[in-house]
């Protein structure tokens, strides 16, 4: 059985059980396995996006980075270079839901920026923030504010921990 999906750059606009590649923009040697949704975003070369994904349109992955299985990336997210997202991660742009049905726009949904070189623990969940610069959030952690570059930072709320 064939472990990984073919080229992304081929499946673009493509729908199939497998997987659903709509409207992006994905760079060369990007490797995408089955059962992943992409919509309406863009990502750069040499990234992995595991099994189980979601990403949503606007959000934009840089290069080389990683996304284990069963993350899910929304709306306004940007991930830079070089950033490792583990299993389970899941980002929030609407923290007071269901704002966009309740008014009919997007416009209270906010940003989430994750830094190069982050390192993102499995069942991490990101409200809208900024992870600094080869920053690491524990597995597990809820991160609620900003985190600065170079620290590790864990539990719920986030807490930095250790500065690197």
């Amino acid at each position: 059985m064939r472990k990984v999906l073919l080229a992304a750059k081929r499946r673009v606009g493509q729908v199939s059980n497998k997987y659903i590649v709509k409207d992006c923009k994905i760079g060369k040697n990007t490797k995408i396995w089955h059962f992943v949704n992409l919509y309406g975003c863009e990502l750069g070369d040499n990234c992995a996006v595991g099994s189980y994904v979601e990403i949503q349109k606007g959000a934009t992955i840089g290069n080389n980075v990683i996304i284990s299985s069963h993350s899910f990336i929304c709306s306004l997210v940007t991930i830079e270079d070089d950033v490792f997202i583990g299993h389970g991660v899941m980002t929030i742009n609407d923290l007071y839901p269901p704002s966009q049905k309740r008014t009919g726009s997007s416009k209270e949904w906010e940003k989430t920026l994750i830094r190069k070189g982050a390192t993102i623990g499995s069942n991490a969940t990101l409200l809208p923030v900024i992870v600094g610069k080869n920053s690491v959030v524990a597995a597990g952690s809820v991160v609620t504010t900003d985190v600065p570059d170079n620290c590790i930072v864990a539990g719920n709320p986030a807490k930095i921990i250790k500065k690197l």
